[in-house]
């Protein structure tokens, strides 16, 4: 079962602070350290390859609460596959990154889930299918059509990004983000005896700081 997130006060008053373990899955040279390093370095390095697992971290400071992202990247390479459910046990959320250009990638990122499906219950992890590498969209074999039926089918967050041009990569992350929240503001609301959260944390996030 997926730890539960860190509630935290700021010297100001009651400002949650949350830490959230975020594990990016997927096979190899599909882009996920490249995006874990646009994203949190917001630049973009073409080959940075993956013994076992990275770590990075990112906050966002939001209006409702501050979020702590505690990013793993795994590899993605066959002989790694029996020791990466290591690294996302207690996860609350995963991206499954496949490449727009190399349809197997998606099949590979579908072996991935019935992984994440073994070890967590429906509503312990939220899960992201994201089809990297849209910069190379003259060479695409699987379009967007497919990828958004399958992530419907099975109840998943689904965008488009690419490390290189910086395409939505922040913005699949900030879904992740506000899906925890959404989570966090039932679970507080089912939990208060008026069947109330004392904390609102709204239905989208307007403000967004990083360190």
């Amino acid at each position: 079962m997926a730890q539960k997130a860190t509630l935290g006060t700021s010297l100001e008053g009651v400002h949650p602070t949350y830490i959230y373990k975020v594990v990016l899955l997927g096979n190899t040279s599909v882009g996920k350290s490249s995006l874990a390093y646009r994203y949190v370095k917001n630049d973009f390095k073409e080959s940075l390859p993956t013994v076992g697992c990275s770590f990075f971290t990112q906050t966002l400071n939001l209006e409702v609460a501050t979020v702590k992202l505690e990013i793993w990247d795994t590899a993605g390479q066959e002989k790694y596959h029996s020791v990466c459910h290591l690294y996302y046990r207690g996860a609350h959320a995963a991206l499954l990154v496949y490449d727009i250009s190399n349809k197997e990638t998606l099949n590979r990122a579908k072996l991935w889930l019935r992984d994440l499906e073994k070890e967590f219950l429906p509503d312990e992890i939220v899960i992201a299918l994201v089809g990297n590498k849209m910069d190379l969209v003259a060479e695409r074999e699987v379009t967007t059509k497919e990828g958004e039926e399958f992530a419907r089918t099975k109840s998943l967050l689904f965008m488009e990004t690419s490390a290189k041009s910086n395409h939505q990569v922040n913005d699949i992350f900030m879904a992740i983000a506000q899906e925890l929240l959404q989570r966090e503001q039932k679970k507080a609301s089912a939990q208060s005896p008026h069947g109330r959260s004392t904390v609102s944390l709204g239905e989208s996030v307007a403000r967004r700081g990083c360190c």
